[in-house]
């Protein structure tokens, strides 16, 4: 009845769920660092950015994108009729007059352009020739004006011309600006004094366009105000949209997307749009079908007017564009998605944004966590660095505004505090290894047990691991008479120059001084780095019984001083063991000792006491049969023979080095 094919869990092949939980909870031991920074700097990029701290640079580098994005050809759908300086000297006046606006008026509808756009202020009349303009007005049903409904620094709102204003062929003229002075949004409509709703002026211009295809606005999603606009759809711009933070959303606005026509000169004035001057058109100098079918605007470019703007392609103040270019660009965004299905600027939500810091975020720490040498954890982190520009530029090129800044300062800031989080783990680990290991251990094997700090440490401890090793004994013969004969003082002074001397000698043969026993020292050699091969095991059994042979040595010459100086001499005994040990560090986090235990460590001890009338001159070496098989050869020996070690059942083969 049960499916016995069904496959197991991957934790249950070949391991229980306790040691699968026993697992994953080491890993998250282990990478707690990663998971407290990822977040932690995640949470604290995203409120930056929430203040508003990195706002000018999320502009910065949206206006870089524009400027890096393909040339874009120019729009043939959009013509200018530039009011340039030499118009104004021409004519002798400003602003122009009502008659020659009706003369330029009269000339263009004879070219049977699709729609008009008079990107000049008629609020009053500029005699002569008002009645003559209103004429024009009156039959000109695709002409639309202009109002200036929201009065700012730049001047206060200006009324349409009536008469076009009755007929319902005004636009507002209104551009709206960051605080940095840059265009990046447009107007699709605002409300007026009389709270209503007034359609801006490119809007008004390209639906004129888009009449004679039936194309007009549809509400899509009235919650997000999405709108459709033949092939595109615009999304309405709310406050913290992309890397706005608290912008002024009044009214229906949407990311200013203009082409990219990069003016070569910087020093010159140049046209983004097929543009002829007002003279020309009134002297008839333009070919017949010029205007033909086309969207035309009447504006003023001349630089003594002082009516231009910054956008993300202005690169000083004579390229940037006029208000009536600013227009054109918004004219030929609006046909561009409803005619070619050239996308708009989206944007992210707020969730979407905020996880895709907190991800560059915990690619950051990683990164400053795994890699170890800072040098490379710079050359990488630089790559990801250009990796996040350049797939957040991708991503614009699909139509996306997505963050830049916050998740490349989250990936950064991550990766240099978990840098420095890496250093303070490594500089406790170097605490631990020295309060472990301390002046009992030689250069060498203190730079070996640091370079393997990665496998030996955890938790502030040295692991416990089951290695081979060799154990080596040594106590005083006669050490009780010697304290029972000699006062205090001078007995440390003498007992401390006995240890130093000796201690010294284990680390000259890469042993570690395990612990000082009143009198006795423990020795062990082989420890931390385990041994894995036979003949790494023998190097150490021939380094402890050599060093005994160096320690006999050693007390024959501080024998000869101390008679010389009238204080004690002594001989010494030594056992050595070789086998099994499980070295590892013992106690509290405040007091850490690092040592061996085993039966290894017993029969060094037993060996060292074994038989105290067994002569063996200034100091007495004997070793067990482990010892014995690895140095054998090396020094000369004679065996004692098998005998019964106090704790012990089996009798073994004891040997003694002669010195």
């Amino acid at each position: 009845m049960f499916n016995r094919n069904v496959p197991k869990p991957r934790f249950l092949i070949g391991q229980s769920p306790e040691v699968t939980a026993k697992k994953f909870k080491q890993v998250l031991w282990e990478w707690r660092g990663v998971f407290i920074t990822a977040p932690t700097v995640a949470l604290l990029t995203i409120a930056l950015r929430s203040l508003g701290v990195l706002q000018l640079l999320e502009w910065a580098t949206l206006d870089l994108f524009f400027r890096w994005r393909p040339l874009e050809p120019t729009d043939s759908r959009i013509a200018i009729i530039a009011i340039n300086e030499l118009d104004i000297q021409r004519t002798r006046t400003w602003p122009i007059s009502d008659q020659i606006l009706a003369q330029l008026l009269e000339t263009l509808k004879s070219h049977e352009p699709a729609a008009i756009g008079l990107d000049i202020y008629r609020d009053l009349p500029v005699e002569p020739g008002h009645e003559q303009l209103m004429e024009v007005f009156a039959s000109t049903p695709n002409l639309i004006g202009i109002q200036k409904i929201i009065g700012d620094a730049y001047g206060d709102s200006v009324d349409p011309p009536t008469q076009l204003s009755e007929l319902g062929q005004v636009g507002a003229a209104d551009i709206l600006l960051d605080s940095d002075g840059k265009v990046r949004r447009i107007l699709l409509s605002l409300k007026d004094v009389n709270d209503k709703t007034v359609y801006s002026f490119p809007v008004k211009l390209a639906l004129e366009y888009l009449k004679p295809q039936g194309i007009g606005f549809e509400l899509l999603d009235r919650e997000r105000y999405k709108l459709g606009l033949g092939k595109t759809s615009l999304v309405r711009l709310a406050t913290n949209d992309g890397g706005y933070v608290g912008v002024d959303a009044g009214g229906i606005q949407i990311l200013f997307n203009p082409r990219n026509h990069v003016c070569r000169n910087r020093l010159a004035q140049c046209h983004v749009f097929d543009t002829v001057s007002m003279t020309a058109v009134l002297e008839n100098r333009i070919p017949p079908d010029f205007f033909r079918d086309r969207v035309v605007l009447i504006g003023s470019t001349a630089a003594s007017l002082k009516d231009r703007f910054f956008t993300s392609y202005s690169n000083s103040y004579l390229t940037a564009p006029a208000g009536v270019e600013v227009h054109a660009d918004a004219v030929t965004q609006l046909l561009s998605g409803a005619l070619d299905g050239r996308r708009s600027i989206a944007v992210w939500s707020d969730p979407v944004e905020g996880f895709w810091i907190l991800l560059w975020s915990g690619v950051g720490a990683i990164l400053g966590w795994r890699f170890l040498r800072i040098r490379s954890k710079i050359m990488i982190l630089a790559l990801v660095s250009g990796g996040s520009i350049g797939g957040g530029f991708l991503v614009f090129l699909a139509g996306w505004w997505i963050p830049v800044v916050p998740p490349l300062l989250a990936l950064i800031s991550s990766a240099v505090a978990m840098v420095g989080y890496t250093a303070y783990i490594e500089s406790e680990n170097r605490q631990t290894v020295m309060n472990l290991l301390g002046q009992h251990v030689s250069q060498k094997i203190a730079q070996a047990v640091w370079n393997s700090r990665h496998e030996l440490l955890k938790e502030g401890q040295i692991l416990g691991q089951q290695m081979t090793a060799t154990v080596l004994f040594t106590d005083l013969q006669g050490f009780t008479r010697i304290t029972e004969q000699t006062d205090a003082q001078t007995l440390m002074l003498w007992l401390n120059e006995y240890m130093k001397a000796m201690s010294g000698i284990v680390l000259d043969h890469d042993g570690v001084v395990d612990k000082f026993i009143g009198d006795a020292i423990m020795a062990v050699f082989g420890v931390p780095i385990p041994r894995t091969r036979p003949d790494e095991i023998a190097g150490d059994a021939i380094a402890a019984v050599a060093c005994a042979v160096a320690m006999g040595k050693k007390l024959r010459l501080l024998n000869q001083q101390w008679q010389a100086q009238g204080r004690p001499t002594v001989a010494m005994r030594v056992g050595i063991s070789t086998g099994n040990v499980f070295a590892g560090s013992l106690g509290s986090r405040q007091r850490l000792n690092y040592t061996v235990l085993g039966d290894t460590v017993n029969i060094a001890a037993r060996l060292e006491s074994y038989d105290k009338t067994l002569d063996g001159g200034i100091c007495r070496i004997l070793i067990g049969e482990e010892t014995y098989h690895y140095i054998q050869g090396q020094f000369p020996t004679q065996c004692i023979g098998s005998v019964q070690l106090k704790g012990r059942e089996q009798p073994v083969n004891i040997y003694q080095v002669l010195t």
